[in-house]
């Protein structure tokens, strides 16, 4: 039976929005959906993910977008507003958790260089984690195996001995397929549910 929890971070233990920000910097809604929907997409942003620079990826966006040069400018020193606050129900599942001792960790589709600040805000969840694996600093994304390996090599833990958790199925695919028990993320009561059966807690 797994005797560790492995968090994923975006919409699992955090929301994250990029509205929540531009609303507030946009007047005109259809011009913000306009903006996230074919300027500063999801997809662009994954490059942070993956590792690359915001100086070279927002430089690279302006240049195609001169017009929304000031928004794009703003994604990563604010990025940090994008993300309102916890789920609902998972800090208290956090905290039951470590009150009962379950090592926790985390692995994390996230640009190291956003992380970092982030990460500061949230010292009182984060600090109860004994190692994140960001994805952005190993320049390794999931559901890339390679990170899976990482992240069990870096917690000293073997695939039977880890519980992980995310809200994307190809993550919970890909960590499933080395042999690590996975949760597909809906919500915290089921998920405290699995935790309960598993034994992690009571």
């Amino acid at each position: 039976m797994p005797t560790s929890v492995i968090f994923d971070v975006g919409h699992v233990l955090y929301d994250w929005n990029p509205r929540i920000l531009y609303e507030r910097l946009f007047d005109d809604e259809q011009a913000l959906d306009v903006f996230l929907d074919t300027v500063a997409t999801k997809d662009w942003h994954f490059q942070h993910d993956a590792g690359r620079p915001f100086a070279e990826t927002s430089a690279e966006l302006s240049a195609r977008h001169p017009e929304h040069a000031a928004m794009i400018a703003l994604w990563g020193p604010r990025f940090s507003e994008q993300i309102p606050g916890p789920m609902p129900g998972m800090v208290a599942l956090v905290d039951e958790l470590d009150a009962g001792g379950v090592p926790l960790f985390a692995i994390t589709n996230f640009s190291g260089e956003f992380f970092a600040p982030f990460r500061a805000r949230e010292a009182a969840m984060f600090d109860r984690f004994r190692d994140i694996v960001v994805s952005g600093d190993e320049k390794l994304v999931k559901p890339d195996a390679a990170i899976f390996r990482l992240a069990l090599d870096r917690f000293g833990l073997r695939a039977d001995q880890a519980f992980f958790i995310d809200d994307n199925a190809a993550n919970v695919a890909g960590a499933s397929a080395l042999g690590i028990r996975s949760h597909l993320f809906r919500d915290a009561a089921t998920l405290r549910s699995e935790l309960v059966g598993l034994g992690l807690i009571r």
